[in-house]
């Protein structure tokens, strides 16, 4: 099994990162598995192949190479602001095609300048797909924003355990939908099956409790570790369902945060029309808003033609560790990615960083691509 994808992007690849200042990266392909399972998501957690070490540690196949960059950077301790590249194999299981496939890509760490990393890295993947043969004007480009997400449930007043649910589902339509009609109606039916006393432990917010009766009932069960979420994420959000299946929104905050899930539009048009939905009623985003405008000042001055790129507010990319701008880019019609990435300001100290540390990366599908131009010939 080899590590190198095909001499073209290689070298068309190899360059445009060395002109971009990302420093090349080369990661191990047996990695830890513990911080996948603990940050990334069900998403990637269904898809990754997992391993167990002679001392009995989880290990998987490189799944990604988001999280063995940020490991190495942690372990090093590099001086910031850093960017690093890298072009290899990635390990997942996927509902067609082989399970190995080559991916690249630029991780930027360390930028304090926000809007203008994120534009690098919109504008670097769009590169990337141009310095492998694609056509920018057969693509489809679409951007989110999990931050300006969050600062709408936050400007609507919603409790705290309800911003934290639907945070959670951002990304994936039907999920967000039934929380929705849950928060409409009232979702006490849904939790019908469930057990009495876990349901009394998780009304009067006993998490300590609740994670204990969990655990036991898991190791009954003789669930193995990392089977899915650990008793504790599971107590934390048993409570939540709880108290949102117990509760209803308001038909006025519902719909506001219906209109606003529902915009879809070129991208230099958004700004207009958020703006317009805040002040019809009355809604401060603060900071949020502003950086969406900043944010675009610095996509144009990058390069980057906002009238080829969607906003969709509903938007967002199914990986748990992305907090703000998330994107993709596809073929016209098609519904497979060729290059998406996003914001992750969390996701280093998650993994032992001494302090927060801005990040912000794509990735480019090679298998896709060479597909797409007809150089899939020697993709893995």
């Amino acid at each position: 099994m080899s590590d190198t994808a095909p001499a073209p992007f290689q070298t068309a690849l190899g360059a445009l990162f060395a002109a971009r200042g990302a420093n090349r990266v080369h990661a191990p392909i047996i990695q830890p598995a513990d911080p996948y399972l603990d940050t990334a998501g069900e998403a990637l957690r269904r898809r990754i192949f997992l391993t167990r070490g002679e001392a009995g540690e989880h290990l998987c196949l490189r799944p990604d190479f988001t999280i063995p960059v940020c490991l190495a950077h942690v372990g090093a301790g590099e001086a910031l602001p850093r960017r690093y590249s890298y072009l290899g194999l990635v390990f997942r299981q996927r509902p067609s095609g082989p399970g190995e496939f080559f991916q690249a890509g630029i991780e930027d760490l360390g930028e304090a300048n926000r809007a203008t990393a994120d534009a690098r890295a919109l504008a670097d993947a769009l590169a990337g797909l141009s310095a492998c043969g694609v056509d920018p004007a057969g693509l489809d480009i679409v951007l989110g924003d999990q931050g300006l997400f969050e600062a709408f449930l936050k400007a609507l007043g919603l409790p705290d355990g309800w911003q934290r649910r639907l945070v959670r589902t951002f990304g994936h339509d039907g999920l967000l939908d039934a929380a929705l009609q849950s928060l409409a109606t009232g979702g006490a039916g849904t939790l019908e099956r469930l057990d009495p006393e876990l349901a009394d432990l998780a009304r009067r917010r006993e998490e300590g409790a609740l994670t204990r009766t969990i655990r036991a009932r898991m190791e009954e069960a003789g669930l193995p570790p990392h089977a899915g979420r650990s008793p504790g994420e599971v107590a934390v959000r048993l409570i939540e369902k709880l108290a949102v299946a117990e509760a209803r929104l308001d038909d006025a905050p519902l719909n506001l945060l219906r209109q606003f899930l529902a915009i879809d539009c070129p991208l230099g048009e958004a700004g207009d029309r958020l703006r317009g939905l805040a002040e019809s009623a009355d809604l401060d985003l603060g900071r949020a808003a502003l950086f969406f405008e900043t944010r675009n000042l610095a996509l144009r001055a990058a390069g980057v033609d906002l009238a080829s790129v969607r906003y969709r507010a509903a938007f967002g990319r199914p990986i748990d560790y992305y907090t703000g701008l998330v994107f993709e880019a596809r073929l016209k019609g098609s519904d497979e990615t060729l290059a998406g990435g996003g914001r992750y300001d969390r996701l280093l100290t998650m993994l032992g960083a001494s302090a927060p540390i801005p990040a912000v990366g794509f990735a480019l599908w090679l298998d896709r691509i060479g597909a797409a131009t007809g150089q899939a010939g020697g993709m893995s």
